[in-house]
């Protein structure tokens, strides 16, 4: 498949943090693009302003018609999130049109440039976004599809040419094993997505066969705990990208990295966190392997503004500290906790959780509890669906049975600053995949009172 005779682009799912960089790239190559949402998002707003045409209602067949004499010059996108037996893919099925998974449409788009593609089950947005931006002060002419939106440049997608192409390797349905990258970069291996892997080691075993992918004289790095791949980077002193010295100071993060004979002191990154800087020091690695220059890798990590919903500081006063983050899976949970530990290490820390997916939260439920028991306050919200159906028995109560800490509730929506304002923790944190992000603006708002 090519696109050169398509002409219209309808994407299902088209307010999806992925399927909206793919709207982007196509209004970017004039496409007419549309497309179906559930709900209007700031990231829809963007895209109707950009020229796309979007409804809201899964039952709205005008597209259809209007389409159907233009099939052979019209493509459906869909993505892993909508459910086969939508009322809305299953018309355009019907009609007979021509229909792609994202995943398919993104192999398509990467074999047409080098490929560069970021894989792991934590870290994958927040490492492109980094390695996005060290490419943007650069002369390469690349396109990025990042998870997330960048705060360099209020978006998710960045087209600044051809030749190369930046993509994050979701291993959910095991889309990433139609990618053949010429470089890439696995960050982490955690168990999650156990309803489709059932263990980890059958999800080892795919990021195996993905590694397996990468073209000949390609180049792989993998995070130093992994027992796979020549191309190491990590804290440990046998890491091809040595990182030394890491302290935290003043809300940014200061470290050294040692490559081979050269030795590269105090270099700045304006995120807070361990794992933050492990995922610089993943795209700086990339970046060097691409003859970018090291003082310009070092300046331009330095002005990296970070992506939303990754330790995203939205209120910081001297009585109140308030953070969104994307974190939805234990490990990821840790870390934050970590990071701000090591930021804030004599105040109370609350954490607003939303657990994300009926089966991931079964399959980890006691790792949950672990990490969340970190925290001084605790307050759960209930399971955000996505695409599952209820699995009896699995809710927060559960959850919050399993958790030891100070305060803890399972709360609506609308009682979230209430208790936070009740607890009286300096430093909250909102936390989770689903649609907690939709609350964030509005927290901000009720908590600013109390500066």
């Amino acid at each position: 498949m090519t696109f050169n005779t398509v002409k219209n682009i309808f994407l299902i799912g088209i307010g999806g943090i992925g399927m909206s960089a793919l709207a982007r790239y196509f209004i970017t190559k004039k496409k007419y693009v549309m497309g179906y949402d559930r709900e209007y998002s700031e990231i829809t707003d963007a895209l109707q302003k950009s020229g796309a045409i979007i409804t809201y209602d899964k039952h709205d067949y005008s597209f259809i018609d209007k389409l159907e004499s233009q099939k052979d010059e019209t493509l459906v996108i869909y993505s892993s999130a909508i459910k086969k037996d939508h009322s809305l893919l299953n018309q355009f099925i019907i009609k007979d049109f021509n229909i792609a998974k994202r995943a398919s449409v993104l192999e398509i788009i990467s074999n047409s440039c080098k490929c560069i593609a970021i894989a792991g089950t934590h870290g994958k947005t927040t490492t492109a976004s980094i390695l996005t931006h060290i490419l943007s002060k650069s002369d390469i002419k690349f396109m990025s599809f990042v998870g997330g939106i960048m705060k360099n440049f209020k978006s998710n997608f960045l087209f600044r040419g051809e030749d190369y192409i930046i993509v994050e390797a979701d291993e959910f349905d095991k889309s990433f094993l139609k990618l053949s990258p010429d470089f890439a970069c696995i960050t982490s291996i955690d168990p999650d997505h156990l309803d489709i892997y059932v263990n980890k080691e059958n999800l080892k075993s795919a990021f195996k066969d993905f590694a397996k992918k990468i073209s000949h004289n390609g180049f792989l790095i993998t995070h130093e705990n992994l027992d796979f791949g020549e191309n190491k980077y990590g804290l440990q002193s046998d890491s091809n990208y040595q990182i030394i010295n890491y302290k935290i100071k003043e809300g940014t993060s200061l470290f050294d990295i040692k490559f081979k004979s050269s030795y590269f002191k105090d270099i700045l990154f304006p995120m807070i966190g361990i794992h933050n800087v492990l995922n610089a020091t993943a795209a700086i690695s990339i970046a060097n392997q691409l003859g970018i220059k090291w003082e310009n890798i070092f300046s331009s990590i330095a002005s990296f503004k970070g992506v939303e919903r990754r330790l995203s500081f939205k209120i910081i006063s001297e009585k109140i500290v308030y953070i969104d983050d994307y974190a939805h899976h234990p490990e990821e949970i840790i870390q934050t906790y970590l990071s701000l530990r090591d930021t804030y290490p004599n105040e109370r820390i609350l954490v607003v959780f939303q657990p994300h997916l009926f089966s991931r939260t079964k399959d980890l439920i006691e790792e949950f509890a672990v990490a969340l028991s970190n925290f001084d306050a605790v307050i759960l919200l209930e399971i955000y669906p996505a695409r599952e159906q209820p699995i009896e028995g699995v809710n927060s109560n559960l959850l919050l049975s399993k958790i030891d800490s100070d305060f803890k509730i399972v709360s609506t929506k609308s009682e979230i600053s209430k208790y936070i304002k009740k607890v009286g923790c300096k430093i909250n944190i909102t936390m989770g995949a689903g649609d907690i992000s939709n609350e964030v603006e509005k927290i901000k708002e009720e908590l600013a009172y109390e500066i």
